[in-house]
């Protein structure tokens, strides 16, 4: 997995490319727990070509969103592609993460 990072509009864009499994997910976890603790606390994760996610990765969206809600910020999702937003979407975290189809849509609702 290949973390990058972007700012726009007030708005940390962090970039997930591979696989997000067991392995990888600590990783995740430690670069988004570091943004928050920075005071990024408005977090667009871009899923475009992030091609796996596992339920340590689940998890590591669902603490990542905790965070930045208690923080008074926001965190979501943009271009998930269909094997993941199906993995998001059985899992009901879609109810509790707001997902976009792009990142232009997710930066504009979040304007």
């Amino acid at each position: 997995m290949i973390i990058s990072s972007d700012s726009q509009n007030g708005v940390t864009i962090v970039s997930i490319n591979g696989r997000v499994d067991g392995a990888s997910a600590p990783d995740l976890e430690g670069e988004l727990s570091s943004r928050i603790r920075d005071g990024s606390v408005r977090i667009l994760l871009d899923c475009n070509e992030m091609h796996y996610i596992s339920s340590a990765g689940l998890r590591v969206f669902l603490l990542a969103a905790k965070r930045c809600k208690q923080a008074g910020g926001l965190l979501s999702i943009a271009s998930l592609q269909p094997s993941c937003r199906s993995v998001i979407e059985m899992g009901g975290f879609h109810t509790i993460i707001d997902c976009y189809d792009s990142r232009d849509e997710a930066l504009a609702a979040n304007a």
